[in-house]
């Protein structure tokens, strides 16, 4: 007699999050050009835009991956190889996020609400005649700024809560600086969030450990020269 698999509650987790993930992007739906128009900041190089431009030049990864690196090797360097390993896993995680978030956007072809040479829509890889991927006027969907921001804040969440705190603050504003700047609809980088908060717990899970591990070796390393 056959007996039934009970279902992993982890598993269940990921599919209620999934399915949540869509339901919260579809209400996002509707309201992009609405919170696109009422958080545009304008083509004029002002205080807001300034401010959106910033906000959206500290979301690229590779600022996030200096930074992480300089702040990894002075901790490592003060002997406190514990906050080196966390902060270089927030990194990777951050990477990471953004990377996913890429390779989707550049398949699924959506377009950028300052993109006025086509209709707006999901265009895919082939449009027109032409293939499109790369092309950064077809790569809305979702937000790489914002996968990177949020995995960021949500790795920095799970392994320090003040961190975190701060951490979600900077989100928040890359998120905004990117439909401020009409690089992103709204539900681009909502869906970077259902994207990026998974990814985060699954890596503290699998990567975490071996990178502390591993800054413990090089600490110890150190220590005998």
């Amino acid at each position: 007699m056959s007996r039934s698999v009970p279902l992993n509650g982890s598993s269940s987790r990921w599919w209620l999050w999934l399915l949540a993930g869509i339901v919260v992007i579809a209400l996002a739906w509707p309201l992009d050009a609405r919170v696109g128009s009422a958080l545009d900041v304008g083509p004029r190089m002002d205080g807001a835009r300034k401010l959106a431009w910033w906000c959206s030049k500290i979301g690229e990864g590779w600022v996030i991956a200096v930074w992480g690196i300089i702040c990894s090797a002075i901790l490592l360097a003060l002997n406190r190889p514990q906050p080196a390993a966390k902060i270089f896993f927030v990194v990777l995680t951050a990477e990471f996020t953004g990377g996913v978030a890429t390779v989707i956007r550049v398949l699924v072809g959506r377009t950028r609400p300052n993109n006025l040479e086509v209709p707006q829509g999901f265009y895919g890889v082939w449009h027109a005649g032409h293939w499109i991927i790369g092309q950064a006027k077809f790569s809305a969907f979702p937000s790489g700024h914002a996968a990177t921001a949020v995995g960021l804040a949500a790795a920095a969440w799970l392994v320090n809560r003040g961190w975190g705190a701060v951490a979600v603050v900077y989100a928040l504003a890359v998120m905004w600086s990117r439909i401020a700047l009409q690089a992103h609809h709204l539900s681009d980088v909502v869906a970077s969030t259902v994207l990026a908060i998974p990814l985060a717990l699954m890596l503290k899970r699998v990567l975490l450990p071996s990178v502390e591990f591993q800054f413990g070796n090089l600490n110890r390393a150190l220590a005998k020269k």
